[in-house]
């Protein structure tokens, strides 16, 4: 059997050199548009040889450091300053990020739950296969820039899969300090396991960095500062960026790491969220992390939900709103090259 080939089509060359910018076109016939299609931007800027990365953002549509910082990088990097290829994906699911959005209003698609994708599925599904099976084939390295859109928000971090190869370990745990978040963290197991992009860059042979930059629907400097300084400092260390383009030094950063589901705290109940912890906060197994209050019966007493393990507050629900299996919180403990999940 063939193949599937892609129904997206791009408008720009990504084996020619220099830089170029323009649109993905993805077949969209619809009541007001009969031919018409989405145009998802994209951008290519090549230098002769060297690594290929891929700068990607809006994965989720209302996550708004990585657009805006990937954005900047586009346009003040120059063909000049590169050496290989970068290829700039800064509104992956389009649809979701005019929309602002964490899933797509076509199809309600969420691009981070789509991987491997299907070339003839619906909108989202296209999206996630163009960007597996023609996007990542042609690259070393992918950033996938995040934060908590709006229902989370989380201590600035950067992140990486967990590698059983200690030198492929260290060398993640390099670049992750090079961004200069706040916090870095290791994940063994991402949320939505084989459907992210963490999962498809593992199977097309790509090394992945991502980040949770904040969130809430906010941005803020220091956020945006990892998103543009920190990405900077990564692609010169990779040899993407030549020695001579200059990079502001990174912070210290936290070494943490995420593991199993006790790591995480979901909604007891449905009703109003009360948070008992701040983000970076130290907590302790049985620590009450917060309360669910009942505005339908305020006579209740509220349920209480409790954290099952020790570690740092890394991210926090925004909403106060909340129905039962809603996260509220997830923990970050110190890394531990160990793995041992019971670390």
């Amino acid at each position: 059997m063939s193949k599937p080939v892609s129904r997206i089509s791009s408008e720009i060359d990504f084996n020619l050199e220099g830089k170029q910018v323009g649109f993905l076109r993805l077949p969209h016939s619809v009541h007001r548009s009969a031919y018409g299609w989405i145009p998802i931007p994209v951008a290519c800027i090549k230098n002769g040889e060297g690594p290929t990365v891929l700068l990607m953002a809006g994965n989720h549509g209302d996550e708004y450091e990585g657009q805006i910082g990937h954005g900047v990088l586009l346009r003040t990097l120059e063909a000049s300053d590169v050496e290989g290829r970068i290829i700039f994906l800064t509104s992956a699911n389009f649809p979701a990020a005019m929309a602002g959005m964490r899933t797509s209003p076509i199809d309600e698609g969420n691009l981070n739950r789509s991987f491997p994708g299907d070339a003839n599925g619906g909108v989202t599904a296209q999206i996630a296969w163009y960007i597996e099976h023609v996007l990542l084939p042609q690259c070393d390295y992918v950033f996938d820039l995040h934060s908590g859109g709006s229902s989370l928000m989380y201590l600035p971090s950067a992140l990486c899969r967990r590698n059983s190869d200690p030198n492929k370990m260290q060398q993640s745990l390099e670049i992750l300090k090079l961004m200069g978040a706040p916090a870095a963290y290791v994940a063994d197991s991402p949320q939505g396991d084989d459907r992210t992009l963490t999962a498809a860059a593992g199977r097309q042979g790509v090394v992945h960095f991502g980040s949770e930059l904040g969130g809430g629907g906010t941005l803020t400097p220091a956020a945006l500062r990892v998103a543009i300084d920190g990405i900077r400092r990564a692609l010169k260390h990779l040899g993407i960026l030549k020695a001579s383009v200059s990079v502001a030094p990174a912070e210290p950063t936290q070494l943490l790491q995420v593991r199993g589901a006790d790591y995480f705290v979901y909604a007891p109940d449905s009703g109003l969220f009360e948070p008992l912890v701040e983000l970076g906060e130290t907590v302790e197994a049985g620590q009450a992390a917060g309360r669910i209050h009942f505005h339908d019966t305020p006579w209740r007493e509220p349920s209480v939900a409790y954290f099952k393990r020790e570690g740092i507050a890394l991210c926090k629900r925004m909403m106060c709103r909340t129905e039962r299996g809603d996260c509220l919180f997830h923990l970050g403990t110190p890394f531990e090259h160990s793995l041992n999940k019971d670390a």
